[in-house]
């Protein structure tokens, strides 16, 4: 491939982006019947962000983030959302995972992948989030969709053609229909992947006098269907009742190349790793939800129960070559994972005449899952089975009190959980886990109106992480002879204390909050010096605490629209296990530019960035990320946006740490650096809807 053409691509989105960016501020308006007509135009168009309490809110819809081709990739443009290098993860800065909510009930990272970005509306992120959002609820992304009343349709359908290392297509298909009490909604995508990925692992182990690095790269062919479908009837204005399937399913074939160096004290090896993969995964979510109101009590009731399940199949055959000699098999490894997750929940909310909401219920949910470990060693000639098997039970219990006195706004709530965890082999009757435990989680919220444009809000909240069900389970991928991928049965959920104010004046907000963790879980290294085997797993870190000083600054001038956020922020991660080196503070800076040009174009160009973070076991590198976009509406059913990402490939990610005495030095490469142009078309249109879904199990961002 001609590697000028790319350039030459990017130099003339550029200067058509100068060019027409010139032209809106230089073109001078005929009269003034067109100037005042201009005004009306400016004044109409919606924010992209608006900010209220450390809030923040994004208008999907209406902007040029309506074109990306998938609601992962959508929110690691938004400010202080981070999403991990494989994409399995998301954080907010300053803190663990967030919640993700769709339409105010809770959802996984399935869900989110299962979610046609044509049919989101907004998304906000929650910093302080009120006792109604569950014991996990540190932080919440809620997603609310596109709705509609009046009986009418609606259907989109996308394509969007992404250039990164390798060619990438997504095609979509959303659709609403609402006639009388009965609305449904389906979508459809089928997007056919090639990811590249890329990392290296540089490590010493000197009571074992071993060193040791090696370079990974991985190419993978992947057809990944997403679908979902919901039926919602409204028995009457006060009742309702919806059923909702979705889900996802993708086959990867992928090649592993890794190039392995390994000194062991006086024995040196270069080692070629060559592994064919295979791997099936599919998820699918179903629920019944039932709303009624209990006119004699003047109560509303919610019933809803709620079903998953997740399955993986990985075969992998690998080879070694070890000093430049020829290829040798070395293992044929196939593992199975499946968990099932039923939950059922009541929910209870009552209104008093002085506008005190209570709100109260309950909760059950059990998972179980299934490990299936089967390896056959060519070099040792022998196989390694077990079936390892997990069940976990939670019951939950709250109560909410919120309202109003005079200017104070409240919020105040508690909530119960038992949990009770169980582990073992299949052929074993004594159990490797047996964990039975109750916590209490406190929520308070005030916030305090100083006059029309200042406000103060202070919270106090204890919450919960737990660990992804596949964290807990046998599964484990081998890299080299020296080094695998493994998890940890023994994990445990991170508990968290965090206080916080929030002082806003307008659109801009000041917001300080300490934070107090413990159990936080990170990466760990366990060495077997019999077989010369290192395994990278996740444990609980004993300490975690810090603060954050948080600016969301706004800014409209003519047409350019303007949202930044600043971060100070300090973290301190400390274990008995870890070398503790220092702890500084590093600052994370993020910054939206959205142009509205003549003739339906926008320009947005956005970047962000973090220092150095140092957070005393654990050294990040700096970051600068920078993306461009320019969107052209063509009458009310054509868009086109052209999309490029990570403009200077800077999506680089190091880290360096020391854990059971083990020195490591790791880079990750991410394939981000993307020039993409996608096309919607869109036809019928609902204007309103009473559609609503709710979702039971609290714990489905756990399943993967």
């Amino acid at each position: 491939m001609n590697i000028y053409l790319p350039m030459k691509i990017i130099l003339a989105f550029l200067l058509f982006c100068l060019s027409f960016l010139a032209k809106a501020q230089n073109e001078t308006p005929k009269d003034s019947i067109s100037n005042e007509l201009n005004e009306v135009v400016i004044h109409q168009n919606k924010k992209t962000f608006t900010n209220s309490n450390g809030t923040i809110k994004i208008d999907v819809a209406n902007s040029v983030y309506n074109s990306v081709p998938n609601p992962v990739e959508l929110l690691s443009k938004l400010p202080l959302v981070q999403v991990s290098s494989d994409r399995e993860t998301i954080s907010i800065v300053g803190k663990v995972n967030p919640l993700i909510y769709i339409d105010n009930q809770r959802a996984g990272m399935n869900d989110l992948n299962a979610l046609a970005v044509a049919d989101i509306k907004t998304i906000e992120i929650i910093q302080n989030p009120s006792s109604k959002y569950e014991a996990e609820g540190r932080a919440i992304i809620l997603i609310t969709r596109k709705l509609s009343k009046k009986d009418s349709f609606k259907t989109d359908i996308s394509e969007t053609a992404s250039f990164k290392k390798n060619y990438n297509n997504y095609l979509g298909f959303n659709s609403s229909f609402k006639k009388n009490k009965l609305e449904w909604k389906a979508n459809f995508n089928y997007n056919k992947l090639e990811p590249w990925e890329n990392h290296s692992i540089a490590y010493q182990i000197p009571q074992a006098s071993i060193v040791s690095d090696y370079d990974v790269t991985a190419v993978t062919k992947r057809n990944q269907y997403v679908f979902g479908g919901g039926l919602f009837y409204k028995i009457n204005d006060e009742d309702y009742f919806s059923i909702n399937v979705n889900g996802k399913s993708q086959n990867d074939t992928f090649d592993i190349n890794t190039f392995t160096f390994n000194k062991n004290q006086n024995q040196e090896n270069h080692v070629f790793t060559f592994s064919d993969n295979t791997s099936e995964k599919n998820f699918i979510n179903s629920f019944l939800n039932y709303s009624k109101k209990l006119k004699a009590i003047d109560t509303k009731l919610f019933i809803g129960i709620q079903g998953s399940n997740f399955n993986q199949h990985l075969w992998s055959l690998v080879e070694n070559n070890f000093n430049e000699t020829k290829l040798e098999l070395s293992q044929n490894r196939g593992q199975k994972f499946n968990v099932d997750v039923f939950s059922g929940r009541i929910d209870l909310e009552k209104k008093f005449k002085n506008e005190v909401l209570w709100e109260y219920g309950g909760l059950y949910s059990g998972a179980k899952s299934k490990s299936d470990y089967d390896v056959f060693d060519y070099v040792k000639k022998e196989t390694t089975s077990f079936d390892y098997n997990f069940r976990e039970s939670n019951v939950a219990g709250y109560s909410q009190l919120s309202g109003k006195i005079k200017k104070v706004d409240f919020s105040v709530g508690l909530r119960v959980e038992n949990t009770n965890v169980n582990g073992k082999y299949s052929t074993e009757s004594t159990a490797l886990v047996d964990k039975n435990y109750t916590n209490f989680f406190p929520k308070a919220q005030f916030s305090f109106s100083i006059d029309s444009t200042k406000s103060v809000s202070m919270d106090y909240s204890k919450s919960i992480s737990r660990p992804n069900y596949s964290s807990l389970s046998m599964i484990g991928v081998y890299i080299n002879p020296y080094f695998i991928y493994g998890s940890n049965i023994n994990l445990g959920p991170t508990l968290m204390d965090v206080v916080s104010a929030v002082f806003q004046y307008h659109d801009t907000s000041l917001k300080l909050t300490l934070y107090k963790n413990k159990n936080s879980i990170y990466q760990d290294f366990s060495f077997d010096n019999q077989n010369n085997v290192l395994t990278f797993t996740e444990k609980n870190f004993q300490k975690e605490s810090g603060y954050n000083i948080e600016l969301t600054l706004p800014f409209t001038h003519k047409i350019w629209n303007t949202t930044n956020s600043l971060v100070f922020s300090k973290n301190k991660i400390e274990d008995d296990s870890a070398l503790f080196t220092s702890s500084k503070p590093y600052l994370y800076y993020y910054s939206n530019n959205t142009f509205k040009l003549p003739q339906n174009f926008t320009f947005v160009f956005s970047f962000w960035g973090s220092t150095k973070q140092k957070e005393g076991v654990f050294e990040r590198n700096a970051k600068l990320i920078f993306d461009l976009s320019l969107a052209k509406s063509f009458g009310k059913n054509w868009n086109c946006t052209l999309n490029y990402n990570d403009v200077f490939k800077n999506t680089i990610y190091t880290e360096r740490f020391t854990v059971n005495n083990v020195s490591s030095r790791a880079r990750y490469l991410v394939d981000a650096n993307e020039l993409s142009i996608a096309l919607r078309y869109s036809f019928g249109k609902i204007k309103d809807s009473a559609y609503k879904e709710k979702k039971v199990n609290e714990d489905q961002n756990r399943i993967r």
